[in-house]
């Protein structure tokens, strides 16, 4: 496949993947939600191709992918909230940071690995919920 396709299909994969997560967190009725999830996962995985095309054979690329998680870090920080003695949000920061690095495997074009990182991320979301709703209704 032609280099400049190849990095297309990356970055659109990232986005589908986010979607499939995103879709979830929509589904789930968090602030978080559809577009917010495909566009960390896309922007990781621009990032990432830019990291690895764009700087040259002597650039570092993992300063580049170092900084996406730093700066993921801010973007959840700001999801997280307190309400009285309850804090709200972490999982949506959990699930942008995960969700980044599905981006970044797509980025490389890892992608089993992005696939099998979002399979878990949903399984996570979507079946620890269903445990904690059935365990408090006994």
């Amino acid at each position: 496949m032609d280099l400049n396709w190849e990095l297309l299909v990356r970055l659109l994969v990232a986005a589908l993947l986010g979607a499939l997560v995103g879709w979830e967190r929509e589904q789930a009725q968090r602030p978080a939600g559809l577009r917010t999830y495909m566009l960390v996962s896309f922007g990781s995985a621009f990032f990432t191709v830019l990291s690895v095309t764009a700087f040259g054979p002597n650039a570092d690329p993992g300063r580049l992918a170092a900084n996406i998680v730093v700066g993921i870090g801010f973007l959840g920080a700001g999801t997280i909230f307190r309400e009285g003695e309850v804090v709200r949000g972490l999982t949506t920061a959990a699930g942008l940071w995960a969700v980044a690095a599905i981006g970044m495997a797509a980025g490389v074009g890892q992608y089993l690995l992005a696939a099998i990182s979002t399979v878990v991320v949903l399984v996570i979301l979507v079946g620890v919920r269903f445990v904690e709703t059935h365990k408090h209704t006994r």
